[in-house]
């Protein structure tokens, strides 16, 4: 070891089996204990050693923790090797000019203590500090951006227009209900419990809000709620959701397909009956990646911002402490247990 670069323990959280079908359990994954040296490795061009502080859980990890034998545009975790995902984290060491000792970033990063990333493309550095860290893992970070790219860039939406947002309480579809709320539509969102339905309507400022699980019927479920249709439909859930959605759809309205996390555990995905509604009513539905908006990040910052310090945007987060939790913290995801952006503190410094 060149200089006597320190070498410290470094705790992380690993993929032990690969999870074909059916929920994860904690028992898939396991905390270790490993080794790094806090200094970028001689030699090594572009890469920058990272404390990380927090890391963010998200539904589309379920699909990594498969052995995609297609291509998907996530790859697979590698078994034996630290999961990754978003995170916000301090730089300890750089060879990069743009990121320097002691800034923050937030990005894609390991789920240990500490990383080693090369070439990081996807980091970013956090220039607003007045706002709470824990934010770049949500609504200033990944979640904040495919909230704001798929509202505004997918479904273009007009004043007074009737939206939709399933799995409304999650780190994406509480802020998209807001989004839609300041350009003064009329916006009611579902979730998994009374709690979250009141949050929903109380703190986001949803118009309305129903619990989906205690809806036998979810196309009258949303005939309710819609009368005269939907707009706009932020798809997070996809299923039976997905089917009962078509129905109610107005003509010429748009469906952005954030993601469809009820098929997530399901060996085979359900069918989806309806389609044919996309013709009759000229309805454009779109799947779409954050990866591709974020030259768009600028521009967010700029309008969100001020609206965190107005007041004007509510925000609530579930927060996991320590890297031991984060296995059943990522679980809790597809079971409904967290309330707000799922968040594992790593380290308070």
């Amino acid at each position: 070891m060149a200089g006597g670069e320190q070498v410290v323990r470094n705790k992380q959280v690993i993929l032990k089996n690969y999870v074909t079908e059916g929920l994860p359990k904690e028992s898939d994954m396991e905390a270790r204990e490993g080794s790094i040296q806090l200094k970028v490795p001689e030699g090594t061009k572009d890469a920058v050693v990272v404390k990380n502080l927090y890391l963010s859980c998200d539904p589309y990890m379920r699909n990594r923790m498969k052995k995609l034998e297609t291509s998907s545009y996530v790859a697979s975790f590698e078994t034996g090797l630290p999961l990754s995902g978003y995170g916000v984290a301090k730089v300890l060491d750089s060879t990069l000019p743009d990121f320097k000792n002691g800034e923050f970033v937030w990005g894609m990063t390991g789920w240990e203590e500490y990383s080693l990333i090369i070439e990081p493309d996807r980091l970013f550095k956090i220039q607003h500090k007045d706002v709470p860290l824990t934010y770049y893992t949500g609504l200033l970070g990944m979640a904040g951006m495919t909230a704001y790219a798929g509202f505004y860039e997918v479904c273009s939406p007009k004043k007074g227009e009737y939206v939709y947002v399933s799995a409304a309480s999650g780190a994406v579809g509480q802020l998209v209900g807001q989004f839609a709320k300041l350009l003064d539509c009329y916006v009611v969102g579902s979730a998994g419990s009374k709690e979250k339905v009141e949050l929903l309507k109380n703190k986001f400022g949803f118009d309305a809000a129903f619990n989906y699980k205690e809806e036998p019927d979810l196309d009258a479920a949303l005939k309710r709620y819609f009368p005269e249709g939907i707009d706009i439909y932020f798809e997070n859930v996809g299923g039976k959701m997905l089917d009962a959605v078509l129905l109610n759809m107005r003509v010429h309205g748009r469906i952005a397909a954030c993601g469809m996390i009820s098929q997530y555990n399901q060996g085979r995905p359900e069918g989806v009956h309806n389609l044919m509604h996309l013709v009759g009513k000229q309805v454009r539905l779109q799947g779409f990646l954050v990866g591709d908006f974020y030259h768009l990040y600028p521009k967010f910052l700029e309008m969100i911002i001020p609206y965190i310090k107005e007041g004007k945007i509510a925000y609530v987060e579930d927060i996991a402490e320590g890297l031991e939790s984060a296995p059943a913290a990522l679980i809790g995801l597809f079971t409904g247990r967290n309330v707000g952006k799922q968040l594992v503190v790593v380290s308070h410094d």
